[in-house]
């Protein structure tokens, strides 16, 4: 990557570990005001958001550790630095995120068997504390949550607690005003509702990433057909792109010319056409080229063969 690539992804990084600082802090004074709300008032949906968002308060937690680790320089054993550190944050937040719904689920189906009295007056007011306090970390993080895999995993994490807690509100609401106190364990399964489809999707992302699949941005045949129509280009092959970490796609080719293009152009500005190419037309910037004459083509297949 350019020199002036890797300062903006340096400066994006700080920006992004000072909110989730933030984030956190906010996050850990819920969780408190929370956990002395359920106990006061005996909500099983306010004891869940607190729970939720004590697993949320450890995957920032993680999430920043991982920010912090990414921004290490590479080094001749790790090639690319520590960037998938931040996919692994996503992905260990990704199966928390699961293993809460699965809680949640599981008490709120046996209130619902057996319900149990709440004091609705403390459940409303330490719900909305809640709900003013999870405001304030998304709108910290709203601007930032397409930079990376981990912010966006730190964003939909607090935009659950959001939800969670406006659900509380309401839950404390119907519980004061029609006496339905199965409102409390239903409102713990709204919650595991509104969580486990951000958290299926940001784990099938996480994984995508690792298995290394290509980019969903990426058409390969339209690459491969981008640099087929370049003068001189006989064959691409072994054409794979890859991610190492939000916003970081690599690509890598063999591109096969003529013996008279690479004799009449160089090897320098073969390069530069083929890396202008990808970056212009596919948003990718570090790219690999082999550049073979087609006089090897032979060669090759035969090294293939005896492989």
């Amino acid at each position: 990557m350019g020199h002036g690539q890797g300062h903006d992804h340096a400066a994006g990084r700080a920006l992004d570990r000072s909110r989730l600082k933030l984030v956190l802090a906010v996050t850990l004074s819920v969780v408190v005001v929370e956990v002395v709300g359920a106990w006061v008032s005996g909500s099983l949906a306010l004891l869940a958001d607190a729970g939720h968002m004590v697993a949320d308060a450890a995957s920032v937690g993680l999430a920043l550790s991982a920010s912090y680790i990414a921004s290490l320089p590479p080094t001749s054993r790790r090639t690319f630095g520590l960037h998938r550190a931040e996919i692994l944050a996503a992905l260990v937040n990704a199966v928390v995120l699961l293993g809460v719904c699965g809680y949640l689920v599981v008490e709120g189906v046996r209130r619902l068997l057996e319900p149990a009295s709440v004091d609705t007056g403390p459940m409303l007011v330490f719900a909305v504390v809640g709900l003013l306090a999870n405001a304030v970390s998304l709108s910290l993080l709203v601007r930032r949550r397409a930079t990376s895999m981990n912010m966006r995993g730190a964003y939909l994490e607090v935009l659950g607690d959001l939800l969670g807690s406006a659900v509380v509100v309401v839950a404390a609401v119907v519980i004061a005003t029609t006496g339905f106190i199965r409102a409390d364990p239903v409102a713990s399964l709204v919650i595991a509702v509104l969580i486990a489809p951000r958290a299926v999707a940001l784990l099938r992302d996480a994984v995508s990433v690792l298995l290394e699949t290509t980019p969903a941005h990426l058409d390969l045949d339209d690459v491969r057909d981008h640099l087929a129509r370049v003068p001189g280009v006989v064959d691409v092959h072994d054409l794979h792109a890859w991610t190492i970490t939000s916003g970081m796609p690599v690509l890598s080719a063999h591109v096969t010319v003529s013996d008279a293009c690479l004799e009449q152009r160089g090897v320098g500005s073969l390069l530069d056409e083929f890396s202008g190419c990808v970056a212009s037309h596919f948003a990718v910037e570090h790219v690999t080229f082999q550049i073979e004459p087609e006089s090897h083509r032979a060669h090759e297949h035969l090294g293939e063969a005896h492989a």
